[in-house]
């Protein structure tokens, strides 16, 4: 039999919940923050999705050959760790700066960062969760 190798990165922003992973339209399991699994399949092309609330990533069609394994590794948007931190710092020095300065307008430093999740949570939502092949 032929083998599927999911290895998902470890990130802030998705680290509680688990990712649902689809096989043919069919769900073959869970992965864990940083964790791997390896799932057996048949021969052939198959077409793989991952899922975490309803948000997904787009479908990766790959062939894979008999008694070998295809390596593939699921995480988060490209820039989803540094977004949730660079939002959350720009929020804090909006405060401290209106605060010191009282500068009403540095409140809104953080608003770049939150648009960009907010693109993710609607119109992007099934490019939240990134699949790429690694052989």
């Amino acid at each position: 039999m032929a083998t599927i190798k999911l290895q998902r990165t470890s990130e802030y922003v998705n680290l509680y919940r688990d990712y649902h992973i689809y096989l043919d339209g069919e769900k073959i399991g869970t992965l864990s923050n940083g964790e791997t699994k390896e799932f057996e399949t048949t021969d052939g092309q198959h077409s793989l999705i991952a899922k975490i609330d309803w948000c997904s990533s787009p479908t990766l069609t790959f062939y894979v050959d008999k008694l070998k394994t295809k390596q593939i590794k699921v995480g988060g948007f490209k820039y989803s760790n540094w977004t949730m931190i660079i939002g959350f710092l720009l929020l804090v020095l909006g405060f401290v700066l209106n605060y010191l300065f009282d500068n009403e307008w540095s409140i809104f430093l953080p608003i770049p960062a939150f648009l960009l999740l907010i693109y993710y949570f609607t119109l992007g939502k099934n490019k939240y969760l990134t699949l790429k092949e690694l052989n």
